[in-house]
């Protein structure tokens, strides 16, 4: 795994591994059941992730949004690949919403909706309210 994929809190956060990425729960919920996936190459721009790579995207992306879609109910969802911190191809996957979603009694707010969503922003969640995210997105994965 590469650093990016470590800093992300990898293997603790993990939620789903394929071949050529990985899907984790960030560790900081921007909006409810905000992921990381993220590619397991050593690589550092999109242009130079592998066709294998390219090719594998479209069945995680159908996996990942139907879960969060089972799991929590979003209206829209946004991927961003910022890459400025943590410089390995990965994206910041967030659910959006347009009212509070509660979940593990944490209140989840978007408050950049409609717009872009505020990665400053963050639900206050506990470790144990991160063990339950993470157990169900897991066991709703297809």
């Amino acid at each position: 795994m590469n650093q990016t994929i470590e800093n992300f809190g990898y293997p603790a956060s993990l939620v789903q591994e394929y071949k050529h990425w990985v899907v984790l729960l960030r560790p900081r919920q921007a909006t409810l059941g905000a992921l990381i996936l993220a590619c397991k190459e050593d690589v550092q721009e999109y242009g130079a992730i592998s066709a294998q790579a390219h090719a594998e995207m479209q069945q995680i992306t159908s996996e990942l949004e139907a879960c969060l879609k089972n799991c929590f109910g979003y209206q829209k969802i946004n991927y961003m690949m910022l890459m400025m911190v943590d410089p390995h191809v990965h994206y910041h996957v967030l659910p959006r919403y347009a009212d509070t979603r509660e979940f593990g009694s944490v209140k989840f707010d978007d408050p950049g909706w409609p717009a872009l969503p505020d990665l400053g922003h963050a639900a206050d969640v506990s470790e144990n309210c991160r063990a339950a995210l993470l157990a169900r997105l897991k066991d709703n994965w297809a």
